[in-house]
């Protein structure tokens, strides 16, 4: 078998100390710039491929982060993982991923094996309004960061990091646009209650109907799991009411996507007798023959701010309290709510009309 080349191998034959290799590897000040060539031209060729046990324990860091989801299933993050996963490569981490199925003792296990793994930090896309897992990890202080959901303990708000879409304003967006286009009857499908982000684009939606000045009722209001199939099921839900809703706002893209298929399975045409809008923007729902009208929120770059932050934090180079960055969704106007076919124009990116009823 080929001897195994250490860094002792690479300073004998530089000539060099092997701690002067270890900086030289490890981009470290105080190295002469021909002495640092030297090295790492040795390593290349002797294709030298480092010890990350060994240097984990000298670092007291292994390199790599966790990421918990809630569920793969859902396309939203997978585009919130690319940013995530593109930017730890580039700062020199790895990820394990691992997704909860929304279980909160499926969390923990995950988080167990995560620790004993040594990761430096987690990011959690899949927390819940009162998660016992991220308190009691924020009791500890460990390092991690909240994405798109948060938990909403003091002690973790003062603690932890979080980044997200500003949900209330997005759902307000979402459900005043359908009032704009005539809709008073408007179906709200919601995410769970026991995520923030179903509970701050319901709370938008409800606040867009109270200022203008039309009633919440209670029957338009359903819960879902933000997967296709609750999306589906509210659907026919609504339709059969003996006074269903004219408009629905859908939660996320992936139950409007099956709220758009239980629509068309009663032969209704959309956005004709029925108009939709989701949130997120998925990659797939600009398609031609769905093109439905939605919140956008920049996923990718969501997923590359949290690495940024938590690498920070983990590198001491980021102290003091914990901050909030509240990024601003924007709504994207397609043909699935009936906006082209009223004859409005979009004015700005926005989605401002500039023929408002």
């Amino acid at each position: 078998m080929d001897k195994k080349i250490t860094i002792k191998d690479i300073a004998r034959m530089a000539k060099v100390s092997h701690t002067t290799v270890s900086r030289a590897l490890n981009d470290k000040s105080r190295i002469k710039d021909g002495t640092k060539e030297k090295i790492l031209s040795i390593a290349r060729e002797l294709n030298y491929r480092p010890n990350f046990i060994a240097r984990s324990l000298v670092m007291r860091r292994t390199k790599t982060l966790g990421l918990v989801i809630t569920t793969i299933a859902n396309p939203f993050y997978t585009e919130l993982s690319q940013g995530i996963e593109t930017t730890a490569i580039r700062l020199g981490y790895n990820i394990i991923l691992c997704s909860t199925n929304y279980d909160l003792s499926i969390e923990k296990q995950y988080t167990d094996m995560l620790r004993s793994k040594g990761v430096d930090g987690i990011i959690f896309t899949s927390a819940h309004m009162g998660d016992p897992n991220i308190i009691g990890l924020a009791e500890e202080g460990f390092p991690m960061v909240l994405v798109n959901r948060r938990t909403y303990h003091p002690m973790v708000r003062e603690k932890i990091d979080y980044i997200g879409v500003d949900n209330i304003r997005g759902g307000f967006l979402a459900v005043e646009h359908l009032i704009k286009l005539g809709h008073s009857r408007i179906g709200v499908i919601g995410g769970s209650s026991e995520s923030s982000v179903g509970f701050e684009r319901l709370e938008g939606g409800k606040k867009a109907l109270a200022a203008h000045g039309l009633e919440a009722v209670g029957d338009y209001f359903l819960e879902g799991d933000f997967l296709k199939g609750s999306g589906y099921e509210g659907g026919k839900k609504f339709l059969k009411m003996s006074e269903p809703p004219t408009a629905i706002f859908a939660a996320n893209d992936y139950m409007a996507l099956g709220t758009y298929q239980a629509v068309v399975e009663e032969g209704m045409r959309i956005p004709e007798d029925m108009a939709l809008v989701g949130f997120n923007d998925i990659e797939f729902t600009s398609m031609k023959g769905i093109e439905l009208t939605t919140i956008g929120q920049k996923k990718y770059e969501m997923g590359a701010m949290a690495v940024n932050t938590l690498v920070e934090r983990i590198e001491g180079r980021k102290t003091g309290p914990s901050v909030e960055t509240i990024l601003e969704p924007e709504l994207i106007i397609r043909k699935t709510c009936g906006f082209y076919s009223k004859g409005y124009q979009i004015e700005s990116q926005k989605g401002t009309m500039n023929n408002e009823p």
